[in-house]
């Protein structure tokens, strides 16, 4: 059977058809994202050099309790600013060599081939991402999408984040606690309510409190095994997407662990997710890079899977993060 004269119009033509779905797999693929996803956090950018979060920063200054005809305060109050994102970009490739065309010469050969390599390069990109939606942002030089560890500190007085410094900027800062060093003992399943209390606590306003918890493994089976005895599972719409789920203070409290799991070791992170945003391009979300490409001086052509975008926040200090 004679080898296809479109096999690379084929593989573009998969890929665009199947990158919006998984763009919506990588959110299933990931318990942050699902859950973002699912409170419209999800926001698609269409362009512009930064991702522009815009937030506020401090109290209207012109308040004044009076009386009668007392003078009132009307000079403008500065309290709105914007924390600016990078776009963060990653990409995967699907390639075939003419050996590989020859050697697989049957269409439906040449489409298994093709169909492998490209559930393969989905699953790496979605899966990379997945992973860096819980980092500090370092990896590569930078270039890597700024995680929780970097929004949500351990050492939230310094760094900066969204182009403002957290040593200058009190407003920026995020909730800690130490099992180990605030709490006086290290975390088991005796103690973690109570420390899981303490951090929550801190991140309370009003009705804004944490709504969603994320565990690595040991930090998850501390906080289950210390409801053993009144175990509740919940919520059949977490279960679905894959992850199971407890509650604390109406909070689901789920471990994005498990094999390969991206959940930093020994930390568990209280996200008001009211305040957190994914932030992907519209036309690179896990979707393809533009057409095939074929060196002149080589016998392969290469398709271009990619994303690029960034995880954002605009309120630091209702989130909170208990470390070991």
């Amino acid at each position: 059977m004679a080898i296809s004269p479109n096999l690379s119009e084929i593989v573009t033509t998969t890929l665009r058809n199947r990158s919006g779905t998984v763009a919506d797999d990588v959110t299933k693929n990931n318990g942050l994202l699902s859950r973002l996803n699912s409170r419209g956090r999800k926001k698609p950018i269409s362009g512009g050099r930064t991702i522009v979060q815009e937030l506020q920063y401090q109290e209207n200054s012109t308040f004044k309790r009076y009386s009668g005809y007392d003078i009132l305060n009307v000079q403008p109050s500065d309290v709105i600013t914007a924390a600016e994102y990078d776009l963060k970009q990653a990409a995967v490739a699907v390639s075939m060599s003419g050996l590989e065309q020859l050697q697989n010469s049957g269409e439906d050969r040449i489409l298994d081939l093709l169909e492998q390599r490209i559930e393969n390069a989905e699953t790496t990109l979605k899966n990379n991402i997945a992973l860096d939606c819980y980092s500090d942002g370092t990896a590569d030089g930078g270039r890597q999408i700024g995680g929780l560890q970097l929004l949500i500190s351990t050492s939230p007085t310094s760094g900066t984040v969204g182009g403002i410094s957290r040593a200058t900027w009190g407003f920026w800062r995020n909730q800690k606690f130490s099992a180990s060093a605030d709490g006086g003992a290290a975390a088991t399943n005796a103690n973690i309510q109570s420390y899981m209390n303490r951090l929550y606590m801190s991140c309370v306003r009003g009705s804004d409190a944490p709504d969603l918890v994320v565990a690595d493994n040991n930090f998850f089976r501390l906080y289950w095994e210390s409801l053993q005895a009144i175990q509740r599972i919940t919520s059949a719409d977490k279960g679905m997407a894959g992850f199971q789920s407890l509650q604390y203070m109406g909070a689901d409290v789920i471990f994005d662990g498990g094999f390969g799991g991206g959940a930093p070791l020994n930390q568990m992170f209280f996200l008001n997710t009211k305040y957190l945003f994914y932030r992907p391009h519209r036309d690179r979300d896990m979707a393809p890079i533009g057409d095939e490409r074929m060196n002149t001086n080589q016998d392969a052509f290469v398709q271009l899977m990619g994303f690029a975008g960034n995880l954002t926040m605009n309120n630091a200090f209702l989130q909170g993060v208990l470390f070991a």
